[in-house]
């Protein structure tokens, strides 16, 4: 049969459209670890060292509180509207507001564009998740995990290969965000070509010829029992990632410009490659190798994993070279794991009305208790004077994970539920 025969075409396509959706996505989380540090000394002017941390800390708040509102609004039309309708318009947003960062002349002007163009890419990644797993078979829910993490790693890694070649600067920042609005054209394509999923359909009817009173929104449905439980659950797991990476690890190119000096041209960018390539690697293979134990052991693996290299990070002397840059692809690998493994996880935990939704307030809600962290970071970098400290102290996060996976539903080897 070949590849493309009209019987397999349809899922390759949703898959397709979700990868690049997912690598814009990366592209758009990897923009302003780069661009901050430039960028903030460029509008803050001479003295204003002493102010990149709080306003890292500040927009790094703004962006995942919207990804958050994203999440859960674009989740709610995805389920109301169809997949592919509200993965066009997720994109859009993200596209449209990221260009037009371009004209920011103050931190808070970042921070306005950064909410905005976060509520799009927030929604993006329920919607694409939803959408492939949904119309492709069951046993390829591994494979396709590990597919949808390294995508947005992959985005995050060509950020850093960008500004590796042209250097991101306080007179030359500006442009990167142009690039950030180049996914507007993926929205024609997708409403296009991409099928919407059969099961959302299937769904969508029976819960129309249901009776009045059983048909519930999808919020309502996911806020309530029997799913409430799930759903706090989701929220809690998905935060310890979150915390994790965006109140630590997204600090890493900064801290590289820092160790470096200045000695180093790129310091920052190199970090980020090597950061997003150990991600990339490991949010791929999590979801393929976890398939084969629990749910629950693989979650606890991946805890246990970051806390150790991360300790070791944050904790131990370092100076920027060989030894640094591999920690950094260690911690890569173990701290973007999870973003493998919550695609598999995550749409397990909710029935296909609702399915959207339900990811979308697990994965987003996560994101404002991250964004509480990363105001605790810029506070605890302009407090300690350091990014390692402030490092050391929010990876023991991780040891929250370790406890509350014993308390989600073990799921492995079951159907989506309908």
């Amino acid at each position: 049969m070949p590849l493309f025969a009209s019987a397999r075409r349809g899922p390759l396509l949703a898959l397709a459209a979700a990868f690049l959706g997912w690598l814009f996505d990366g592209f758009e989380i990897g923009l302003f670890p780069l661009i901050a540090r430039p960028a903030l000394l460029s509008m803050l002017g001479p003295g204003g060292e002493g102010e990149i941390g709080l306003w890292m800390g500040r927009i790094t708040a703004a962006f995942l509180i919207g990804a958050a509102l994203g999440g859960v609004a674009f989740g709610w039309l995805g389920d109301r509207v169809g997949r592919v309708r509200a993965m066009s318009l997720s994109i859009l947003c993200y596209s449209i507001f990221s260009g037009a960062a371009f004209l920011a002349a103050d931190p808070w002007h970042l921070a306005l564009f950064r909410f905005a163009a976060a509520i799009g890419m927030g929604g993006e990644w329920a919607l694409g998740v939803a959408l492939v797993m949904e119309v492709w078979p069951e046993n390829h829910r591994p494979w396709l995990a590990g597919a949808i993490g390294a995508a947005a790693n992959i985005g995050m890694a060509s950020v850093g290969i960008v500004a590796h070649i042209w250097p991101v600067t306080p007179d030359s920042w500006r442009w990167m965000f142009l690039l950030g609005a180049s996914p507007a054209l993926l929205t024609f394509a997708i409403r296009l070509f991409v099928p919407e999923s059969e099961r959302w359909q299937q769904a969508r009817d029976a819960a129309a010829q249901s009776p009045a009173d059983l048909r519930q929104a999808p919020l309502a449905a996911i806020l309530s029992p029997p799913l409430l439980r799930r759903t706090l659950l989701g929220i809690g797991l998905t935060s310890v990632a979150l915390i994790g990476t965006w109140g630590s690890v997204q600090w890493i190119p900064l801290w590289a410009d820092q160790l470096a000096g200045g000695a180093v041209k790129g310091a920052n960018a190199t970090a980020q490659i090597i950061s997003s390539a150990g991600a990339t690697l490991g949010s791929l293979i999590a979801p393929i190798l976890l398939g084969a134990v629990g749910r629950r052991q693989g979650y606890s693996l991946l805890c246990g994993l970051s806390l150790a290299v991360c300790a070791v990070l944050f904790r131990c002397p370092i100076d920027y070279g060989p030894s640094f840059l591999t920690l950094v692809f260690l911690t890569g690998i173990s701290t973007a794991a999870f973003y493998g493994w919550f695609p598999l996880y995550l749409p397990e935990l909710f029935p296909t009305r609702v399915r959207a939704t339900g990811q979308g307030l697990c994965f987003n809600a996560g994101r404002i208790v991250a964004a509480v962290g990363a105001l605790t970071s810029g506070q605890l970098v302009a407090h300690y004077g350091g990014y390692p400290q402030m490092g050391a102290i929010v990876t023991l996060v991780y040891l929250f994970g370790l406890a509350i996976i014993w308390l989600a539903p073990e799921t492995r080897g079951q159907p989506l539920p309908e």
